[in-house]
């Protein structure tokens, strides 16, 4: 009798922990099978497409057609292939110049030093939009239009990043340990290599993570900075599919599907040293 009450309460957090998984599974439910639905039965059907006059899903309605337009007529490897270097290229160098700015940050006395962090917290609560102008501007006088380059170099050293691990090695990076591997004679760049990375390697995970996510999910820079049409990433070539006079939503929706399998299935992967980084700076100690 005592434990009712108890066993009540946690049966109402099931059912409304459930209640909102469903309301966020059935979005993507209809998205996967949208991808192998044709555009007939996409706007015929909300889910599955059924047998007449029954509630049988009818199997045989549904097609790979979406895909193989999207790999064989369309070329979606090429953009599939330019995602992946963007986001693997720069997801690693704004981790790594992020990573130094923090440690500087945290771990070195100079002139301005307060300054320079007070112009890093400045820089975060920028809404990104504003500067998709200046960024314009600039990468235009640098001649790197329609580039990689042009892309990769503003996202290089992220304030959010910086200030991130800032505070990740303020509460896990010891100065003694420092000090006492200068004493040894390991040079500045051995010790950020070798002792400071390793000790925040959750930091590192996770920023990683959440860059190439950003990076990956990116459309309006690319939208804006790249002309050619082979250059375009993912997130731009899905935008393409859609037509003046017509669209295929079912191509749309098989396109979408491939944007979203591979970060799916790398942040599943990589959750645990996400969650893991995330929180290493929150507790002190």
């Amino acid at each position: 009798m005592i434990d009712r009450p108890s066993n009540l309460i946690q049966l109402l957090v099931y059912a409304v922990l459930a209640f909102f998984t469903v309301i966020t599974l059935v979005p993507l439910v209809w998205l996967l099978v949208g991808a192998f639905k044709t555009n007939e039965d996409f706007f015929g059907y909300l889910f599955f497409p059924l047998k007449e006059g029954g509630l049988a899903i009818d199997w045989a309605r549904l097609t790979l057609e979406n895909f193989r337009g999207l790999f064989f007529s369309l070329n979606f490897g090429n953009y599939i292939a330019n995602s992946f270097f963007l986001a693997s290229v720069t997801s690693v160098l704004a981790t790594l110049f992020a990573a130094m700015g923090g440690y500087a940050l945290a771990k070195f006395q100079f002139a301005g030093r307060q300054l320079m962090l007070g112009v890093v917290l400045f820089a975060i609560i920028i809404p990104a939009p504003l500067l998709l102008a200046p960024v314009f501007q600039l990468i235009y006088q640098l001649n790197l239009l329609n580039t990689y380059t042009g892309l990769i170099l503003p996202a290089m050293a992220p304030a959010f990043g910086i200030f991130l691990f800032r505070q990740a090695m303020l509460n896990s990076v010891p100065t003694e340990l420092l000090e006492a591997a200068r004493i040894d004679g390991c040079g500045e760049g051995r010790i950020f290599l070798t002792i400071v990375l390793p000790i925040v390697r959750p930091m590192v995970g996770a920023f990683l993570l959440i860059t190439f996510l950003g990076t990956w999910n990116n459309f309006i820079m690319p939208q804006v900075l790249l002309q050619s049409e082979e250059m375009f990433p993912l997130s731009v070539a899905i935008a393409q599919l859609r037509g003046t006079y017509s669209t295929d939503y079912g191509m749309i929706s098989a396109g979408t599907v491939i944007s979203i399998a591979p970060v799916m299935c790398l942040f599943l992967l990589l959750q645990r040293e996400f969650i893991s980084g995330l929180t290493s700076g929150a507790v002190k100690g």
